[in-house]
């Protein structure tokens, strides 16, 4: 009898480890893409706010 109530708190043991592990991954993956997105964004600020070069499509010729 004691050995089947000791297999079962192992068994719930590993249970509760692999749930630990678990959350501790989704974690790890929530931050690498909170810092993919910042990336990116700060990426995406660079590109707007970089100045155009010479004149290049800044003049629009309408002819009525």
């Amino acid at each position: 009898m004691s050995q089947s109530v000791g297999a079962l708190a192992t068994a719930q043991g590993f249970e509760v480890l692999g749930a630990v592990m678990a959350k501790k991954q989704q974690n790890q993956q929530a931050q690498m893409t909170n810092m993919l997105v910042q990336s990116a964004m700060q990426t995406v600020e660079q590109t707007s706010a970089a100045s155009p070069v010479g004149n290049i499509g800044q003049n629009i010729n309408i002819s009525v």
